[in-house]
């Protein structure tokens, strides 16, 4: 039986819950920083709903922190999420049939971790005209989360301290959603190449050594995939 609207909207759900107990810190130390950085507690729940982007509120942070001018944080934060544009044209060929509005609002859910379970979803799964559903799910219910446990970190300030280190608990999780999709040379290639190249680039400014590292993963991916 073919799957519902609504079964595959709690899929979704389902898909993204493990992630969270990557993002609930990530979160609260969002809402710890922010505090730090003088920026109001409405301001900074603001950002998580209407940005929601983890890295890209974590950067703004620190750079308001730094009084960096408004016009380089907006440039800077392009820069970053540049990674979203390759998101999207990952996704597109299976949303294409939907409406400008559904289209709308699933980018607005385009994040890397929804992105990551849905992807996984419509590789992995049988095509239904309903798998949309499934992302909605996935955006959510990660939403929700991040807008908990951002304001979770702003109520609880400073009491959350340092020698936690909550902000790895993500890349772990980041890390057991990546195992899962190297299936063959190709997939395995990028992900070596993406990861050597991060910790070989990190120190270039405005986070350029992210997308540099995308960039040289996606290339040695397409190369030997050419191979074949």
């Amino acid at each position: 039986m073919e799957p519902t609207r609504i079964s595959l909207f709690w899929a979704g759900v389902r898909a993204e819950l493990p992630i969270l107990l990557g993002v609930a810190p990530f979160g609260m130390i969002y809402g710890v920083l922010a505090l730090d950085a003088g920026i109001p507690p409405a301001a900074a729940q603001a950002m998580s709903a209407i940005i929601f982007a983890g890295s890209s509120q974590l950067i703004t942070t620190q750079m308001v922190e730094m009084l960096i001018p408004g016009l380089l944080i907006v440039m800077t934060i392009a820069i970053v999420n540049l990674r979203h544009a390759l998101y999207s044209a990952s996704i597109a060929p299976y949303i294409r049939h939907l409406s400008p509005m559904w289209k709308c609002g699933l980018a607005y859910f385009l994040t890397d971790e929804a992105y990551a379970v849905t992807i996984v979803h419509y590789d992995q799964e049988e095509r239904t005209a309903y798998d949309h559903w499934f992302f909605l799910g996935a955006g959510i219910t990660l939403w929700t989360a991040w807008q908990l446990s951002t304001a979770a970190g702003i109520f609880l300030g400073t009491a959350v301290p340092e020698s936690w280190s909550l902000d790895f608990a993500l890349a772990l999780t980041f890390i057991a959603l990546l195992f899962p999709t190297l299936k063959d040379r190709p997939s395995l290639a990028a992900a070596a190449v993406a990861g050597i190249c991060s910790v070989l680039f990190f120190s270039l400014p405005y986070r350029l050594g992210l997308v540099a590292a995308v960039l040289a993963g996606i290339l040695a991916g397409v190369w030997l995939e050419g191979r074949k």
